[in-house]
Protein backbone atom coordinates (compact mmCIF):
# COMPACT_ATOMS: atom_id res chain seq x y z
CA UNK A 1 0.00 0.00 0.00
CA UNK A 2 2.97 2.35 0.99
CA UNK A 3 4.71 1.55 -2.33
CA UNK A 4 1.36 2.53 -4.84
CA UNK A 5 1.01 5.59 -2.87
CA UNK A 6 4.64 6.51 -3.25
CA UNK A 7 4.23 5.66 -7.08
CA UNK A 8 1.36 8.21 -7.18
CA UNK A 9 2.97 11.09 -5.55
CA UNK A 10 6.06 10.43 -7.83
CA UNK A 11 3.67 10.43 -11.18
CA UNK A 12 1.02 13.32 -9.97
CA UNK A 13 4.84 15.60 -9.50
CA UNK A 14 6.09 14.09 -12.95
CA UNK A 15 3.03 15.42 -14.82
CA UNK A 16 2.60 18.58 -12.93
CA UNK A 17 5.73 19.89 -13.69
CA UNK A 18 5.45 22.88 -16.86
CA UNK A 19 7.04 21.68 -19.86
CA UNK A 20 10.55 23.42 -20.57
CA UNK A 21 11.80 24.36 -23.84
CA UNK A 22 15.17 22.99 -24.41
CA UNK A 23 18.53 25.14 -26.17
CA UNK A 24 20.08 27.95 -26.31
CA UNK A 25 18.24 31.04 -24.61
CA UNK A 26 18.00 34.57 -26.66
CA UNK A 27 21.08 36.00 -24.82
CA UNK A 28 23.52 33.09 -25.19
CA UNK A 29 22.61 33.09 -29.10
CA UNK A 30 22.81 36.83 -29.99
CA UNK A 31 26.37 36.72 -27.75
CA UNK A 32 27.20 33.34 -30.23
CA UNK A 33 26.10 34.76 -33.60
CA UNK A 34 28.01 37.81 -32.97
CA UNK A 35 31.23 38.50 -35.38
CA UNK A 36 34.08 41.09 -35.38
CA UNK A 37 34.89 42.53 -32.09
CA UNK A 38 30.87 41.72 -31.30
CA UNK A 39 29.57 44.73 -33.91
CA UNK A 40 28.16 42.55 -36.47
CA UNK A 41 25.96 39.61 -36.67
CA UNK A 42 26.15 36.53 -38.97
CA UNK A 43 23.30 36.22 -41.75
CA UNK A 44 23.00 34.54 -44.84
CA UNK A 45 22.43 37.89 -46.37
CA UNK A 46 23.22 41.22 -44.99
CA UNK A 47 20.00 43.86 -45.02
CA UNK A 48 19.94 47.24 -46.96
CA UNK A 49 21.45 49.01 -44.25
CA UNK A 50 24.40 46.63 -43.19
CA UNK A 51 27.73 45.99 -44.76
CA UNK A 52 29.40 42.64 -45.26
CA UNK A 53 32.85 42.82 -43.86
CA UNK A 54 34.41 39.23 -43.54
CA UNK A 55 32.70 35.28 -43.59
CA UNK A 56 31.06 33.73 -40.48
CA UNK A 57 31.96 29.79 -41.58
CA UNK A 58 31.26 28.69 -44.58
CA UNK A 59 27.88 29.92 -45.71
CA UNK A 60 27.30 33.02 -43.79
CA UNK A 61 28.36 36.68 -43.47
CA UNK A 62 29.14 39.35 -41.21
CA UNK A 63 27.25 41.90 -41.63
CA UNK A 64 28.18 45.30 -39.56
CA UNK A 65 26.47 48.15 -39.37
CA UNK A 66 28.23 51.01 -41.91
CA UNK A 67 28.91 53.39 -38.63
CA UNK A 68 31.03 50.36 -36.95
CA UNK A 69 33.42 49.70 -39.88
CA UNK A 70 36.87 50.06 -39.20
CA UNK A 71 38.56 52.67 -40.59
CA UNK A 72 40.69 51.34 -43.35
CA UNK A 73 44.41 53.16 -43.50
CA UNK A 74 47.01 52.46 -45.54
CA UNK A 75 46.86 51.98 -49.85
Amino acid sequence: MRSLLLVFVVLVLLFSVPPVRSGQNIYIRRLLNTCWRMKGVCRPTCKKNEIFHIFCGLHQLCCIDASSMPVLTGK
